[in-house]
């Protein structure tokens, strides 16, 4: 048999076993939901229906009292790992979340290092949580704030509660609208879209008046007619891709906070000479130049109903010089479904017929509409993912996430490009001793305070094992999208694999390398002696690394929460996610790592991080060579050896591309002429030998005078 016959032979059975290991998620138990009704000792529940999928809870007298749901029915939620994640909640008919029970997880922050007291706790604080507070994650309780984070498993909270939030608004929406078979406007579909793409769908019209039109109305004249009067712009900012794109995540979310679950928001904005507010409404209760007409129905806009926009956020938009968003409640008469047109008043017309007002005609675009197909009652149950009803299975979370962390992304993205060219240009960097060792301690420095305790953006071997288990059972990116930081980092390792090997992320980028390698340093400057470790004994200990690797790996086809439990050989959670706030055992263990580093530097690395050993099979891959070597390395000169951050390079000189971190410690050496031998060397055959003068002689010159070169 071939070898790439039986490299595939293989990798159909480890995909079959990681599909048989992974299995299918059981349908939740719907009846613990009879414990979010106390009060109701004798309540039932019946079997679930509809779509999406719920079950109705009646008490004794049976009235309705909820909806229970399971979040995996409804939105197909699932965690960060890419593992099912399943709560089951209710939903009151006033759109109150009754209480909520995570059933099924198999997350690998919340397997070790999260308490279960905490998870459970912070799943349960939704109860009493108002679902009609529009989109935004606002508290309307007047209790506590609201559940925010589980503390160290940021990604993971969002998860857990985008996937309660999407599935009790889905569910409530379906079963409070199921006696009117109409159109109802989509509040839950999120995504971005830009200035053009809003136009050409006719979610935002516009209006030109040129101040010659508004000349011929006003019966007066313009000297420059063909200038605007006023360019105004209108749109229904409800919809989430329409008022996020133009208001920006901030300004949505605390708009929607401010009304109700059937208000609505209306964005007007304009340019040029007329202003579409003016200045009375400063001193009366509503705006005189401007009213939504609607059938036979006015609706004034009055000042304490509207906010004041400083610009347009969607891409492509125009600068205006006012913008402002208006909430209008549903108890006005106002439907968002069907037309209406925003007349404006452009001032006293010189003829007795009154104003001069022009009209801008407005209608939502189907597309942001949603149209029962069937009675919610008798439709059978479903998974959303299988169902075009289900607006939050469409949501895509990750857009908000990497939205809330631009911040943190744009600074990722400043570190990256200047590591890229500190390894580009490594010749230039390096030559300048001083230079270098100034710059990379201040790297580690940012490494280890912005991507490790700020960002918590720590690689680790469990994603690793998530890539690979989603890669034989059903790949889907907008896993690893959850969490930018992440994602970015491994783009950036994935591809810097390919020139400079595996190095890399452990050298640059990896917070725990970085925190052993700058208190080895300050041990060093204390005096604390190091111990050598002979290089037999050293090249055996490389082992251990790899072997822990492959026995996670091979744990993980059996069971992903035990291979998850066995990772914890990596001391990352606890020293960066967790920031040592753990169980005793866990803080002992990775401080004696570190204890370790202080007489060992980088001790962890070298002997048993899987993660590096994770990356240095793949990273075999690279196509270049960029480290130089002089002949002399390893024969006369052991200098770059004994300097060697991991002890990466061979006692005869050859360095261990494996093993190497890609600190570029031997290629400041390669460049230092009071360190390098070769240099030494070198300058020592270029110095003519000359015969000391004899002194008060001929050849002899005052003491200081130079010689020329």
């Amino acid at each position: 048999m071939s070898k790439l016959p039986k490299a595939r032979w293989m990798l159909r059975i480890f995909a079959a076993l990681v599909l048989a290991a992974s299995g299918g998620a059981q349908a939740a138990d719907l009846g613990i939901a009879k414990q979010f009704f106390p009060s109701e000792s004798s309540a039932t529940i019946e079997q679930p229906q509809g779509t999406p999928p719920a079950a109705i809870v009646r008490g004794s007298d049976g009235r309705i009292l909820g909806h229970a749901f399971s979040t995996y029915e409804v939105s197909g939620s699932v965690g960060y790992a890419g593992r099912p994640l399943d709560i089951v909640a209710a939903v009151t008919p006033e759109g109150i979340i009754a209480g909520a029970r995570i059933v099924a997880h198999e997350e690998p922050i919340l397997v070790i290092g999260i308490p279960r007291e905490a998870l459970a706790a912070y799943v349960a604080a939704f109860k009493g949580f108002d679902i009609r507070a529009g989109a935004g994650l606002k508290q309307t309780r007047d209790l506590a704030s609201g559940p925010h984070a589980v503390a160290g498993a940021t990604i993971t909270s969002t998860v857990i509660r985008d996937a309660i939030l999407r599935s009790a608004r889905a569910t409530w929406r379906s079963r409070s609208g199921a006696a009117e078979n109409v159109a109802r406007l989509d509040r839950e579909t999120l995504r971005r879209s830009s200035w053009p793409s809003l136009l050409a769908e006719g979610a935002v019209q516009r209006l030109l008046v040129s101040r010659g039109e508004a000349a011929k109305m006003l019966g007066t004249r313009d000297n420059e007619p063909e200038k605007a009067f006023i360019d105004l712009w209108l749109a229904l900012a409800t919809p989430p891709p329409i008022g996020e794109s133009l208001l920006g995540q901030r300004i949505y979310e605390s708009e929607l906070a401010r009304i109700g679950p059937e208000d609505d928001l209306i964005l007007i904005g304009a340019t040029g000479l007329y202003s579409f507010k003016g200045t009375e409404w400063r001193r009366s209760d509503s705006f005189n130049r401007i009213e939504i007409i609607q059938g036979g129905r006015t609706i004034r806009l009055k000042p304490a109903d509207h906010t004041v926009v400083e610009a347009l956020r969607a891409a492509g938009a125009p600068e205006l010089r006012e913008i402002a968003v208006f909430r209008i409640a549903r108890s006005s008469g106002f439907d968002s479904t069907k037309p209406f047109r925003l007349d404006l008043d452009l001032g006293p017309a010189a003829s007795a017929a009154g104003p001069a007002v022009v009209s801008l005609e407005y209608r939502i675009p189907d597309r942001y509409l949603i149209t029962p197909a069937v009675a919610p009652a008798t439709a059978l149950p479903g998974k959303a993912a299988q169902s075009a009803a289900s607006a939050p299975s469409q949501a895509p979370l990750w857009q908000d996430i990497w939205w809330a962390r631009s911040y943190e992304i744009a600074a990722l993205g400043a570190m990256l490009a200047v590591l890229g060219g500190i390894l580009i240009f490594q010749d230039t960097v390096t030559a300048h001793g001083r230079f270098y060792y100034r710059l990379r301690t201040g790297y580690l420095l940012l490494t280890f305070v912005f991507l490790g305790l700020i960002a918590n953006a720590q690689l680790s071997v469990v994603h690793v094992l998530t890539f690979i288990h989603a890669l034989l059972s059903g790949f889907r990116w907008e896993l690893f999208l959850l969490d930018p930081m992440v994602f970015l980092l491994w783009s950036f390792v994935a591809i810097s694999m390919l020139f400079w090997g595996r190095g890399v992320f452990c050298g640059w980028l990896c917070p725990f390398g970085t925190l052993q390698e700058l208190t080895n340093q300050l041990a060093r400057r204390l005096g604390i002696k190091q111990i050598e470790i002979p290089f037999g004994l050293h090249e055996r200990l490389w082992m251990i690394k790899y072997v822990a690797f492959v026995g996670i790996l091979a744990i993980s086809l059996r069971s992903i929460i035990t291979a998850f439990q066995f990772a914890e050989v990596e001391p990352f959670k606890t020293a960066i996610t967790m920031k040592f706030l753990r169980e005793w055992p866990f803080v002992l263990y990775a401080g004696s790592l570190l204890v370790a580093g202080l007489f060992i530097e980088r001790f962890y690395c070298r002997y048993l991080c899987p993660l590096g050993a994770a990356l240095a099979i793949p990273a075999r891959m690279r196509m270049f060579e960029w480290l130089k070597r002089y002949r002399e390395c390893g024969s006369e000169c052991h200098v770059c050896a004994r300097r060697c951050t991991v002890q990466a390079i061979h006692p005869l000189g050859q360095i261990n591309p494996n093993e190497c971190i890609y600190c570029l410690k031997c290629q400041a050496n390669y460049f230092d002429h009071d360190v390098c031998l070769h240099l030494k060397k070198r300058a020592a055959r270029r110095q003519p030998f000359a015969a000391t003068p004899v002194p008060g002689s001929a050849g002899a010159r005052p003491k200081g005078a130079g010689d020329a070169t």
